[in-house]
């Protein structure tokens, strides 16, 4: 089978089962009234997905966006609501960075984002394959990424044979299999990817274990970021001000000193008269 075929047989088999099997009432997939995109909708969808199941992120997202509906409206808005609302997804310091990236967008791009992948990297916590999705799925426009899904459909599609694939290879075959034209449907394409590789997952296993950029994710029981959330969230709860001691007796941890210089230190949290506080 010449190279051209393999990859239309490809195709055929991603558009098959997403046409199919697809999520697509998934409500970061939905359109805005006016049939747009919304570029922050999908930024938060984005960051909230980052180590996260979609079945967590879907109850959040819909109530972080009841609270902050646009890109004006969480730049306006204080750490300490932003981390309060981020809570139950973990890793907290991607909602800083997701706020700090609406402030930059409202001061430097008067509310607009950028439609360029590499300058969508200037906004906080985005990186390439983050800013390419939001190129994507926001503006339709053919940007390559890569996530563990998608990963793990061309692992298993081009390199099943292979351990330690480069990431630049990948990349490579997503760039030869992409929608081209002015009509080309590339938001559905990744779409489509998502929702064959989350499905290969379940059926053949995850196969961007194959990936040399493959990081084994640690246990959140007993971690340190079980600490550093346990720390955001009492605060978050007593709505006010703790002690060290105050915290000790909620979180027994004997790590608590250094989970709070760290958080102090990362701007999470601040102290203010002996007491720590949601920045």
């Amino acid at each position: 089978m010449t190279e051209a075929g393999r990859v239309e047989e490809f195709q055929e088999t991603v558009w098959r089962y997403y046409d199919a099997q697809g999520r697509h009432t998934l409500p970061w997939r939905l359109p805005e009234a006016d049939g747009r995109f919304d570029p922050y909708r999908i930024l938060v969808s984005e960051v909230m997905l980052q180590q996260t199941q979609v079945a967590r992120v879907i109850p959040k997202y819909i109530d972080f966006l009841e609270q902050f509906p646009t890109v004006q409206a969480l730049a306006r808005s204080g750490l300490g609501e932003v981390l309060t609302a981020w809570q139950g997804l973990g890793y907290n310091r991607r909602a800083k960075f997701l706020w700090q990236a609406a402030q930059l967008v409202e001061s430097a791009y008067n509310g607009e984002f950028p439609r360029d992948q590499k300058e969508l990297t200037c906004l906080p916590g985005v990186g390439m394959n983050t800013a390419g999705a939001v190129v994507a799925y926001a503006f339709n426009r053919p940007a390559v990424f890569i996530e563990t899904n998608i990963r793990t459909v061309f692992i298993h599609h081009f390199f099943n044979d292979r351990e330690n694939v480069h990431d630049k290879e990948v990349a490579e075959q997503v760039a030869t299999t992409l929608p081209r034209g002015d009509k080309a449907e590339v938001r559905l394409w990744y779409w489509a990817l998502m929702d064959y590789g989350a499905y290969l997952k379940q059926t053949v296993g995850n196969k961007s274990r194959a990936s040399k950029s493959y990081v084994r994710q640690s246990p959140f029981a007993g971690s340190r970021r079980a600490v550093r959330g346990a720390v955001i969230r009492s605060l978050s709860r007593a709505g006010q001000g703790l002690s060290t001691d105050e915290l000790a007796k909620i979180i027994t941890d004997p790590r608590l000193p250094d989970v709070l210089q760290d958080l102090q230190a990362e701007g999470l949290v601040r102290k203010r008269v002996k007491q720590y506080w949601l920045a």
